[in-house]
């Protein structure tokens, strides 16, 4: 199977940055897609920032000039670097990978945003 671990949530203020790592291992062969969503309470999970084996990267409106999403393939490794955070980013983010069309997911890891 497939674990994936998250890292590097916490609280920061409004306009600070913080970088989400996520450590797959496992069967981590032929991957299609690894990603971030979040779900903020209340609310339905949402994408954030995805990228794809040919490393086209998407992501939602709302973080789109903010949020970066990159890979080190030798570290199996995908990071979320998001900066001038907003409190309306607060969440639980949680990493995603996609392989042969069946979906894994991270633990989560909270993203608080202080105004």
């Amino acid at each position: 199977q497939v674990q994936l671990v998250e890292s590097g949530g916490g609280l920061v203020q409004a306009g600070g940055s913080l970088r989400l790592s996520c450590a797959a291992s496992g069967r981590i062969f032929s991957v299609d897609s690894m990603g971030w969503y979040r779900q903020a309470p209340g609310k339905q999970r949402e994408l954030v920032a995805a990228i794809t084996r040919g490393d086209s990267t998407n992501y939602a409106d709302s973080v789109k000039g903010r949020f970066t999403i990159s890979r080190d393939n030798a570290k199996n490794t995908v990071y979320l670097q998001m900066n001038s955070l907003k409190p309306e980013d607060t969440a639980v983010y949680y990493c995603n990978l996609e392989r042969f069309r069946v979906n894994y997911w991270g633990q989560g890891t909270q993203v608080t945003v202080s105004s």
